[in-house]
């Protein structure tokens, strides 16, 4: 894992502050994923994003489709830890409410999304 200069310890930008009951760092999850941590991976981004670039393993769940589909995300992941994330977390905040009031309560959104992660985690990434 690399680390820029521009991020903090916890690989967030300077002034940026972690909403620690509803979000977890790219370095969170990243540790989650080396740990082999059962969890599911979420991209909340519309199909193109996802297709342009996503987070190896992660489920493609439109957060505009989320009423369409809720009944079946809800079905499958019951149970099972999740971790959404989008392009800068704004939409991944929003579904995790979605999920969390569904009764996905252990759902988390990844701070900085997809844009933080390629920025502090795999920074052969490509960014938009």
């Amino acid at each position: 894992m690399t680390s820029s200069p521009a991020l903090d310890e916890y690989g967030l930008p300077p002034g940026c502050r972690l909403h620690e009951d509803w979000e977890v760092s790219p370095r969170q999850v990243q540790v989650m994923r080396q740990a082999k941590e059962d969890f599911v991976l979420i991209d909340c981004r519309l199909p193109w994003e996802y297709e342009r670039v996503h987070i190896e393993g992660a489920a493609l769940h439109v957060l505009q489709q989320i009423q369409d589909e809720l009944d079946e995300i809800v079905e499958d992941y019951t149970g099972q830890k999740v971790v959404v994330y989008c392009h800068h977390g704004q939409r991944s905040f929003q579904m995790t409410a979605f999920l969390r009031q569904a009764g996905l309560t252990d759902t988390w959104s990844m701070a900085g999304g997809i844009d933080l992660w390629a920025l502090d985690i795999e920074p052969t990434m490509q960014r938009y």
